[in-house]
């Protein structure tokens, strides 16, 4: 196995280039309407693979990244920052582009576009499915064909999220430097933070061996849930600026609570706080919106993707809408090095 490119610093993946990808923590919307973008309730907690192995599947030793904890139809988003510097990122959700629906793929494609554009994309939310809308990421576990992987595909092999990222090519990574040293004075647009106070990153794990490796693990994936107001920006450069070959690559796996306590020796955090006294505490909802940028149109792939209640059954906790002074306009208004395996 080799490094990625990939590192790893608390809880957070850095990219080449700079670019930071943080899991977090979020309320299910109801699967029914289309909602503001919901609040942040922390971090997942991510570990390398490659520091449990005594404890860790033969499958995810062998796919090397890292992994996270997920409770069974919790709601998460993919926050981008740190970086500058252009980045196109691909999101795989079991290895099916969550942007365009398309098989993953090592290159970037324009037609559909397969990847979103760093950093103007602040974070993602979901699969890209109508104007100007996304489908909210679920987890769920494989076997049932709830994924979005089973449903686009027909199998579910794969789970988890993967992510690969693509930096400007040579020369028009020479270009946007030098543009930018003409632009010193001026205020850049930057990378755009997180809608939530970041919590402190946990120390070290603690010491866990004397198990024998486990021979199987329960797989997760995701699928989908309700309705949230997001653009996925359209790529404004001509594809050829970007390089051809990756600059690194992580698969994240998804992992239920039980077997993160087996892998790791930690407890997982605690299941999401319930709907009603999160919006009874009033705490902020989100409404971003980037009047330079243009949303993607949805591809057909990913608008035939049903969500989970289909297979789980409806969702009898009550909806607590938030109030309209909750909902907040945004905008316009070194770590360790991540094993990449075969996958």
């Amino acid at each position: 196995m080799t490094d990625t490119g990939v590192r790893i610093d608390g809880n957070r993946l850095l990219l080449p280039g700079g670019a930071v990808v943080r899991f977090v923590r979020t309320l299910r919307l109801p699967e029914e309407g289309t909602h503001p973008l919901p609040p942040g309730l922390g971090e997942f907690p991510v570990r390398r693979v490659e520091d449990y192995p005594d404890t860790v599947p033969e499958a995810w030793r062998a796919r090397g990244g890292v992994m996270l904890p997920v409770y069974l139809r919790e709601a998460m988003w993919l926050s981008f920052a740190g970086t500058r510097e252009p980045a196109a990122l691909q999101v795989g959700v079991g290895k099916v582009c969550a942007v365009s629906g398309r098989p993953w793929s090592g290159r970037l494609s324009r037609d559909p576009q397969n990847y979103v554009v760093l950093p103007r994309q602040p974070w993602l939310d979901g699969i890209n499915s109508g104007t100007g809308t996304v489908r909210q990421f679920v987890a769920v576990p494989l076997g049932m064909g709830a994924t979005v992987e089973g449903q686009v595909t027909g199998e579910e092999v794969w789970g988890g999220v993967q992510l690969q990222d693509f930096r400007l090519n040579d020369r028009e990574l020479a270009r946007w430097r030098d543009a930018e040293r003409l632009r010193a004075g001026a205020v850049p647009r930057g990378a755009f933070g997180a809608p939530m106070p970041a919590p402190a990153a946990p120390g070290a794990a603690p010491a866990y061996g004397g198990a024998a490796r486990a021979r199987s693990a329960p797989a997760m994936g995701l699928g989908v849930g309700g309705s949230m107001h997001q653009e996925v920006y359209r790529d404004e450069r001509p594809l050829e600026h970007w390089a051809e070959s990756p600059a690194g690559r992580v698969f994240v796996h998804l992992v239920t609570p039980p077997q993160w306590r087996r892998v790791t020796g930690e407890e997982p955090p605690p299941s999401p706080v319930d709907r009603a006294a999160y919006t009874q505490a009033g705490l902020p909802w989100y409404d971003y919106y980037d009047q330079d940028a243009h949303d993607l149109a949805p591809t057909g792939p990913l608008g035939d993707v049903k969500p989970v209640g289909d297979w789980l059954g409806d969702d009898h906790e009550p909806w607590q809408e938030p109030g309209q002074k909750q909902v907040r306009p945004l905008k316009d208004a070194q770590g360790k090095p991540v094993e990449d395996g075969d996958w």
